[in-house]
C-alpha cells in the first residue's frame, strides 16, 4: 500500500474514531460497546433528518427501522404459549405459561406497554418478547403485551385510549377468569413512553375517567394491584430539569430526541418542536400546573445539583390550541394530577438511571406519591442510562440490564 492510500486509511480510521467516540461518565460499565450502540442509533438519527429535510421521509419514519431490525414473530415453546388477541379492538399479544393450574391456584398477571416515544416500539421487538417470556416463567404470569397505535399517524390521546381499552378489557371478572388470573394480583407496567401509559392507565382505571372521551363504564370493580414503571416520561410542563440539563447528550436519549418525542405525540405543528426546544411552549392554562412539576420542591438536593430552579416561562402568544390543552392534560402528563388522585393509587415500583434525560420525572413522581401516603419502592441505578432494560439481547447485552431485569422481577414476585 502506498504512502497515500496508508495516509487515507489512518484518516478514515480516525475520522470513525472521532464519530464514535462519546466522552461518558467513569462509572458506566462497558462503555465502548455503549459508544458504539448509541453511534448506531445516531447515524439513523442523522439519516432521519437528512431524508426529512429533503422531503423523502418523515423522521419518525425513518427512525422504524430501528423497530423492524428488531421485529420478531412471538411464537409459542414449551414453557410459554403465545397468542395474538384482540381486547376490545386493540392488538395485544397475550403470553401464558404452559402448565395447568393446579387445583386452587390463579396466576398473576401483567399488563406491558413498551417504550419508544409513543411514536417506535413494538411488543413484537426481541427484548420485549424475551422480557415477556422472563415474566411468565418467573413469575407465573399471564403477560398482556399492548399494541398501541403509534404517533405521528396516530397522536396523543390514541396511545392513551388504546392502553385504556385493553387494560379495561382484561380487568373484567369473565376475562381474567378465562386466563386463570387472581384479581388480586394484576400489575400494570411500562418503559420509557410505556411507563407514561402505564401510570395514566393506573390513574384511570377504577376511578372516573378525567376528561376522557371513551364510551366505558365508570365503575370498574377490579383494580391493578400494583404499578411498575421503568424510568417513565411523566410530564411535558419543564423541559429544562436538571436532569434534562445533565444528560442533555447521552446515549440513547439525548434531550433533543426527547422533546422532539413530545412534539410528534402531542402536535401536528412542525413550529412546535423549536417551541419545546427552547422550553417556551407553555401558555396560561399551564400555570396552575407548575408547582406539580417544580423540581425544587420534589428532588432531593443531590439531583439539583447547581442549577437554580427557573419557573418555565409562560407564552401569553398564539399557541397551537391542541398543544396548549394537552400539555396539561393528565392522560399525556401522569405528574401534573393533584394529590387527592394519587393517594387511591396502588403500591409502586419506580426504576431511574442518573444518566437519563427523564431521571427527574420518575424521582419527581415517587417524591408526590409518597407524600399522597403510596407505598413506592424507588430503585435507582447511579450508573444507569435510558433504555438499559431493553439490552439483553446480543450484540447490545449489557451486564447493568440483566441486573435490572433481575431487579424488577424480584420486586414483581415480591409484591404481586
Amino acid at each position: 500500500m502506498g504512502s497515500k492510500g496508508t495516509f487515507a486509511l489512518v484518516l478514515l480510521g480516525a475520522l470513525m474514531a472521532y464519530y464514535v467516540y462519546l466522552p461518558l461518565p467513569e462509572d458506566i460499565e462497558q462503555r465502548w460497546k455503549l459508544m458504539l450502540t448509541d453511534c448506531a442509533f445516531r447515524s439513523l438519527s442523522h439519516l432521519a433528518d437528512i431524508c426529512e429535510s429533503l422531503g423523502l421521509k418523515d423522521y419518525m419514519g425513518v427512525m422504524m427501522l430501528v423497530t423492524f431490525a428488531e421485529r420478531v414473530v412471538p411464537q409459542s415453546d414449551e414453557r410459554v404459549r403465545v397468542e395474538d388477541e384482540r381486547f376490545d379492538g386493540v392488538e395485544v399479544v397475550v403470553y401464558q405459561p404452559r402448565r395447568d393450574v393446579c387445583a386452587g391456584e390463579r396466576r398473576r398477571a401483567v399488563i406491558y406497554l413498551h417504550g419508544g416515544g409513543w411514536c417506535l416500539g413494538s411488543t413484537r421487538m426481541g427484548p420485549y418478547d424475551s422480557l415477556a417470556r422472563e415474566m411468565v416463567t418467573e413469575l407465573n404470569a399471564v403477560v398482556v403485551s399492548v399494541e398501541y397505535r403509534l404517533a405521528p399517524a396516530h397522536r396523543f390521546p390514541v396511545p392513551f385510549e388504546d392502553a385504556y381499552r385493553a387494560a379495561k378489557y382484561f380487568l373484567s371478572a369473565d376475562v381474567l377468569g378465562s386466563y386463570d388470573v387472581d384479581p388480586e394480583r394484576v400489575a400494570v407496567s411500562g418503559d420509557s413512553a410505556g411507563g407514561n401509559l402505564a401510570a395514566v392507565v393506573v390513574q384511570q382505571v377504577g376511578v372516573k375517567p378525567v376528561l376522557c372521551t371513551l364510551s366505558l363504564d365508570v365503575e370498574q370493580r377490579i383494580k391493578p394491584k400494583a404499578q411498575a414503571l421503568i424510568y417513565p416520561v411523566l410530564q411535558a410542563l419543564d423541559l429544562n430539569t436538571p436532569s434534562y440539563r445533565q444528560n442533555r447528550h447521552m446515549p440513547i436519549l439525548p434531550r433533543t430526541l426527547m422533546v422532539r418525542f413530545w412534539s410528534e405525540y402531542l402536535s401536528s405543528d412542525k413550529s412546535v418542536l423549536l417551541s419545546m426546544l427552547a422550553n417556551a411552549h407553555n401558555g396560561p392554562d399551564s400555570a396552575p400546573f407548575l408547582r406539580f412539576a417544580n423540581w425544587s420542591v420534589f428532588l432531593h438536593e443531590s439531583h439539583r445539583r447547581t442549577y437554580d430552579y427557573v419557573a418555565p416561562p409562560v407564552n401569553e402568544g398564539e399557541l397551537p390550541g391542541a398543544l396548549a390543552r394537552s400539555v396539561t392534560d393528565p392522560r399525556a402528563s401522569p405528574l401534573l394530577v393533584p394529590d387527592a388522585a394519587l393517594r387511591p393509587l396502588p403500591k409502586a415500583y419506580v426504576l431511574t438511571c442518573e444518566y437519563d434525560v427523564l431521571r427527574d420525572d420518575g424521582m419527581m413522581y415517587v417524591e408526590r406519591l409518597r407524600l399522597a401516603g403510596v407505598h413506592v419502592t424507588h430503585q435507582h441505578y447511579p450508573a444507569g442510562f435510558h433504555g438499559a432494560l431493553m439490552f439483553t439481547v446480543w450484540p447490545t447485552d449489557f451486564r447493568i440490564a440483566r441486573q435490572m431485569v433481575n431487579d424488577y422481577l424480584l420486586w414483581l414476585k415480591q409484591n404481586l
